[in-house]
């Protein structure tokens, strides 16, 4: 119980609190990888797949970009008609996931 108080009370700081971008480092990336297995099968083994054949491919985007867009779909603020695949996802990665991911997606 303690820990969800816990958990609330610093998710409602940092939702306060405004984004600061920061560069991507070879630890984040690598945890990535392993996260963005389930991820494939939509986006391609290297991001160049335009997923559901209406999203932009996550090749060549910035890490930035990509975790600006993650948390976006998480918080329902971003994504077209399709979103609802992506933020079902999206909702059930932590703060940390989504940097990892971005990170290694930005290696494409």
């Amino acid at each position: 119980m303690k820990a969800i108080a816990v958990g609330t009370v610093l998710g409602a700081l940092l939702a306060c609190t405004a984004w600061i971008p920061t560069a991507p480092n070879a630890a984040q990336a690598a945890d990535g990888a392993g996260l963005y297995a389930q991820c494939a099968g939509c986006h391609g083994a290297d991001g160049g797949k335009a997923a559901l054949g209406a999203a932009r491919p996550l090749k060549g985007q910035t890490a930035d970009a990509l975790y600006g867009k993650l948390k976006g779909y998480a918080d329902g603020s971003y994504g077209g008609s399709k979103k609802a695949v992506m933020a079902g996802i999206a909702k059930k990665l932590s703060d940390e996931d989504m940097r990892a991911l971005a990170a290694h997606m930005a290696s494409f």
